[in-house]
């Protein structure tokens, strides 16, 4: 992940990211929510990722998320990849008053 400065700022600044298991995947919003193994909201860093995607971290995540698509495009969970069997969900948060 790279230290490129963000230029635009037409990017979420927040997102929560679901780690659930592949087969709870496509079961609809309140399944993936009640089976995450963890979740973290995630803060714009203002940088651009080597994935040409806005960077993103907070609670031990770090992730380059295609906004447009709510893609994850590279994922870090406590400096690791994410572990075989997990997926990663990405839901846009409310942005807090004042922010």
């Amino acid at each position: 992940m790279s230290n490129r400065p963000e230029h635009a700022s037409r990017h979420p600044r927040r997102f929560e990211i679901l780690l659930v298991p592949e087969h709870v995947e496509s079961r609809g919003e309140a399944s993936v929510a009640d089976s995450a193994v963890r979740s973290a909201v995630v803060e714009a860093t203002g940088e651009m990722g080597v994935s040409g995607y806005p960077r993103y971290a907070g609670h031990g995540i770090e992730a380059e998320i295609d906004s447009a698509g709510r893609a994850v495009e590279a994922l870090l969970v406590d400096g690791s990849e994410l572990d075989i069997g997990l997926t990663a969900v990405v839901r846009e948060v409310a942005t807090r008053p004042g922010v």
